[in-house]
């Protein structure tokens, strides 16, 4: 029986096909690229990479995407300390690394991205992932503040967050060749 779509799911699927139209190219592209390596949606190596850099970077995000079902694991159920540490180590290498390429240049796209890859329930540990990985020295100072600028005081803050997952996941869209009439 196939599932049937709620009106409130089609509101928020259009919110987020929105929020997603106002990342650069670059991060929609990288966001693509990355579903499909961290879902297993298809050969992101013959998919995405343009040339021999991409595609080691393509590799090196494939090695470092292997902690995401760890990681998926191990979302704790509440804020609890003691059930922290086997998954929020990973989650903040995973979100350097990907900090790092250069093209999630805000919380808004990284937030847009580990929503779909980890699910909802990692909402209320993303701010502080990003926080993290944002400071780590491996990015240049002027990257490192841009990044920690780009979180509202209001993400940085919530009091809650929905567990409510996702709905838009976007992916590789051919391209459609137009004849025009002569």
């Amino acid at each position: 029986m196939a599932q049937q779509m709620k009106p409130a799911d089609g509101a928020m699927a259009l919110s987020e096909i929105k929020e997603f139209a106002t990342f650069p190219s670059s991060t929609q592209r990288y966001i693509r690229r990355s579903l499909d390596v961290g879902l297993g949606r298809s050969d992101a190596t013959a998919r995405w990479s343009r040339d021999i850099v991409e595609s080691a970077s393509i590799k090196a995000q494939s090695r470092i995407y292997c902690r995401l079902d760890h990681i998926r694991d191990h979302i704790p159920d509440d804020s609890g300390l003691d059930q922290m540490e086997p998954f929020f180590s990973p989650l903040v290498t995973i979100s350097a690394f990907d900090l790092g390429q250069g093209r999630i240049t805000s919380f808004a796209a990284y937030r847009f991205l580990y929503e779909r890859l980890l699910g909802g329930s990692i909402r209320p540990w993303l701010p502080g992932a990003f926080c993290a990985a944002a400071a780590l020295p491996h990015l240049h100072p002027e990257k490192r503040r841009a990044l920690l600028q780009s979180i509202s005081e209001a993400a940085a803050t919530a009091p809650g967050w929905s567990s409510r997952a996702p709905c838009f996941y976007p992916e590789w869209v051919d391209k459609v060749e137009v004849a025009l009439p002569n």
